[in-house]
């Protein structure tokens, strides 16, 4: 219960101290004064008499009790205390503090401990800054009167630049023989002719120093730490630097185990987190002087998120496990951007709040839209723009990648797929222009999680409540140029598993790469105008293609390059690209063979790289033994490049694990049962684990009424399907089949949905109906088909024109549609738009991916006894 509204008292706020109230020209409410002090005495000295005066005044008075030092207010001074823990992270830490805040309302006065031991608790004096930015002016808009204190000379300038600039009073505090001296550093401008004095306590008075003699002595004592940067290390400097020292004097043959242990242990904590597997990785294949390697290049402070780590680690285990493949790998060239920045620039540029209620599922999508466009055009603090800037200087002017490095991002569980942007930058032209280019990405990536799709993917993995904030890991772009474009020369993602064995030869436990020429974009964004190259790793030969008509018909023929002159990201025709470039290893990647009529027909097919030389098995051996590492299958991102004599380099771009759920289950017996007829037939691809389950509906895109519509009309049909699926719910899981490629960004290639909008579907089935020449293992290891695979969603096609493919026309043309019933107001779509339930017989899926088999059939129900 809030006490009554008194707590300015009959002459108003005060320190308790008239004279002190003299030099500050009395207290206001909504004054926050800051105390810099050396020792926590000296802040108890002045704490008391203000706690005194809030207790003769009737004031509320509250006390946030945080730092390990003995309570600051004996227990008769009647304060509300609240005990708070800021282990809980900064994020709890400040709800817990705005939520007693709110209850109290206006004019209470409050006393927090030292803010100095939020530092050392989160290990960054930024995210003590912004704890500051953040509950000042809160504070000051409820006309409270608040103490805060600092131990002086401990922390970085930028962190007590932010906490002056935000604060209405900031003053030092000397000991100086037995007595105490206040200097106002920032006032109002009511006390302004205080500035630059000190004053000293004496009895009741603060009486101005005025000798130089005596204001020498006291600055003597104050331990002014000088003009160096350096002198102003914050936690990770003072902390970085002890490890340093460490690893020299271990290099120095005079190790001090038992302290490096202890120095490695926190440093994995500031850098990696918490999570007991990833630390575990660490503590296995990482050292003390790996982890300041990564320090070296870090900008700011902060983790550096899961697929920085994921990169990382991968490596150190090769290192550690197969020094040969680590040797083949090209040298990791990369810049860790810490995820305080991120929260420094959502407090700097007004964001926290709305970021915070992202954690409310009923609130986290209000206020996307205007958050990101001030994302977009967010400042940055100035020294995170001077180290920017010397990133820059170090990567001259080849180009770099911007990716998103989330702290949730590639963890054990959460793999957010192409939730989050990456933005290549060129990085051509003046020093300014090419900053400006470098700001506008991070920008972008730091937008990109105020998505909607990101934040739904959060919902549906149980994440909101989670905290959530963007590193970013700026990496040299694998490759070289080749006249006017940039590229690798092959690129691709490597899974240890393979949820797709299209032949029985494949054993899915040998894995599978997905393989493309140039950039790696093919490989990983869903590329519905081309194909790409799948290999599986036991049977790198073995094509899902069986003639070379066939094999041509299916190969790469578009590439994703930087194209340096226009300064983008671009697509052209192979030949195009490769048309100019001289010494192009183009043997190791295309077969020329005579076509049906006899004429000598060129494809990408990658045999030379496939045939001659180690680059399957040594991709097998990468992906088994971080598997065997990670005691999870895994997923990777790697680009190759030959260099002269004809050796070539793997460089592996990240590493997380693949979220399988259990392995293939082979469907015992015949797909035809006595009490069932079969509606579908699926002969492949069929991507997911094995099942045999009953499903509530058949949702049916019929293709032909889909081919019929207009373009804008077929964005609506996916936009009804999304409101079909959140009616169906999670509770009646249902088979969606449809024309085409489902996420397309093609309505010509089959239906643009949203993954939000599909995402209650237990299978996806594909018809070839759209393209002609649409094949549906090219998504594999693409983002959108990622996420079927982390959601458990089975993945069917369904080619007429093949065997083992069939529909029963009749049945779904004939079978009531359920679609004005369940969405009565997108009635009018039920010529294109199925929603075929036949009760009170049911649907019964079965699959079977070793065989790459299902089928979709319809049980008669058991006859029910009669009503007695």
């Amino acid at each position: 219960m809030n006490p009554p509204d008194q707590a300015r008292g009959a002459a108003g706020p005060t320190t308790g101290l008239p004279g002190l109230d003299r030099v500050m020209r009395e207290l206001q409410p909504g004054d926050n004064v800051v105390w810099q002090v050396q020792e926590i005495e000296d802040y108890r000295a002045l704490v008391i008499p203000y706690a005194n005066a809030a207790r003769a005044a009737g004031a509320h008075l509250i006390y946030f009790r945080f730092a390990p030092q003995q309570p600051l207010l004996p227990d008769n001074v009647g304060a509300e205390v609240h005990t708070l823990n800021p282990e809980v992270g900064f994020e709890a830490f400040v709800d817990a503090v705005h939520a007693v805040i709110e209850r109290a309302g206006t004019g209470a006065w409050y006393i927090f401990d030292c803010l100095s031991a939020l530092a050392e608790e989160w290990h960054t004096d930024q995210m003590m800054g912004n704890f500051f930015v953040l509950t000042c002016p809160r504070l000051f808009d409820l006309q409270t009167v608040t103490y805060f204190a600092l131990y002086r000379n401990r922390h970085t300038v930028h962190a007590t630049r932010a906490i002056r600039e935000t604060t209405q009073f900031m003053l030092d505090v000397f000991r100086h023989r037995g007595g105490l001296y206040v200097r106002p550093i920032k006032v109002p401008h009511r006390s302004r002719d205080a500035m630059n004095l000190i004053h000293a306590w004496e009895g009741d008075a603060f009486v101005p120093v005025t000798d130089s003699a005596t204001v020498s002595d006291v600055l003597a004592d104050a331990e002014w730490p000088g003009l160096q940067v350096e002198s102003h290390r914050g936690y990770w400097r003072r902390f970085f630097a002890e490890a340093r020292a460490c690893v020299a004097q271990h290099k120095s043959a005079a190790p001090d185990s038992q302290r490096e242990a202890v120095l490695f242990a926190r440093a994995t904590s500031l850098l990696f987190g918490e999570e007991p597997r990833v630390r575990d990785l660490a503590r296995r294949n990482l050292t003390l002087a790996d982890l300041l390697a990564i320090w070296d290049r870090q900008i700011g402070v902060g983790r550096i998120g899961g697929k920085a780590a994921g990169m990382l680690l991968a490596r150190a285990i090769l290192r550690r496990e197969k020094p040969d493949l680590h040797d083949q790998l090209e040298a990791p060239d990369a810049f860790y951007v810490g995820a305080d920045v991120f929260r420094s620039f959502l407090v700097q540029n007004g964001l926290w709040w709305v970021r915070r209620r992202q954690h409310d599922p009923a609130a986290f999508l209000q206020g996307l839209d205007e958050a990101r466009t001030r994302m977009l055009s967010g400042r940055f603090a100035d020294h995170t723009v001077d180290q920017f800037e010397g990133m820059l200087e170090y990567f001259g002017e080849w180009p770099y990648i911007v990716r998103s490095s989330s702290l949730l991002e590639d963890a054990y569980g959460n793999a957010f797929a192409g939730k989050y942007d990456s933005v290549f930058c060129v990085n051509r032209g003046s020093r300014e222009a090419r900053l400006a280019q470098l700001l506008e990405a991070v920008r972008r990536v730091y937008a990109s999680s105020m998505s909607e799709e990101a934040l739904q993917y959060r919902l549906r993995r149980g994440l909101l409540e989670r905290d959530e904030q963007m590193a970013l890991l700026i990496m040299r772009v694998s490759g070289a140029a080749h006249g006017r474009h940039f590229f690798p020369q092959a690129a691709g993602v490597g899974f240890s598993y393979n949820p797709y064995p299209w032949d029985r030869r494949i054993d899915p436990a040998a894995g599978v790469i997905r393989l493309v020429l140039g950039l790696g974009t093919r490989a990983v964004d869903r590329a519905d105008d081309d194909y790409t190259r799948l290999i599986a790793l036991n049977a790198p030969t073995v094509r899902p293609e069986s003639t070379f008509e066939d094999i041509c018909q299916h190969a790469q023929r578009r590439m994703d390059t930087l194209d340096l002159e226009a300064g983008e990201l671009a697509s052209h025709h192979v030949l195009d690209v490769l048309e100019q470039p001289p010494g192009f290893p183009l043997e190791r990647f295309a077969t020329v063979a005579p076509g049906a009529d006899g004429t000598p027909r060129q494809a990408l097919t990658f045999s030379g790289l496939v045939e001659d030389t180690p680059f399957i098995a040594q991709m097998r051996e990468i992906l088994s033994t971080l598997q065997l590492e990670y005691a999870n299958p895994v997923e990777v991102e790697f680009t190759l490049n030959f260099l002269r004599h004809g050796h070539y380099r793997i460089n592996l771009l990240q590493c997380r694990t693949l979220q399988l759920r259990g392995v293939p289950l082979v469907v015992e017996g015949t797909l035809k049962t006595a009490s069932a007829s079969t509606l579908l037939e699926f002969g492949g691809a069929v991507i997911g684990v094995g099942r045999d389950r009953t499903i509530d509906a058949l949702v049916h895109v019929v293709p032909a009424r889909y081919a019929a519509l207009p373009q804008q009309s077929r964005y609506e049909v996916a936009r009804v399907i999304g409101r079909l699926n959140r009616a169906l719910g999670r509770g009646r899981p249902y088979l969606l089949l449809g024309p085409g490629r489902w996420g397309t960004r093609d309505p010509a290639l089959g239906v643009p949905v949203r993954f939000s909008e599909i995402n209650h579907a237990a299978a996806l089935g594909e018809i070839v109906a759209m393209h002609h020449g649409l094949v549906p293992d090219a998504s594999l290891g693409a983002h959108f088909l990622s996420e079927l695979v982390e959601m458990d969603m089975l993945y069917l096609a369904l080619d007429p024109a093949k065997p083992g493919n069939r529909q029963d026309a009749a049945w779904l043309e004939g079978t009531p549609n359920q679609l004005p019933q369940w969405l009565p107001d997108d009635a009018a779509w039920a010529e294109v738009i199925r929603v075929l339930r036949p009760t009170p017989n049911v649907l019964r899926l079965t699959a079977d991916s070793l065989t790459q088999t299902a089928a979709l059939l319809l049980v008669s129900a058991p006859p029910q006894p009669p009503e007695t």
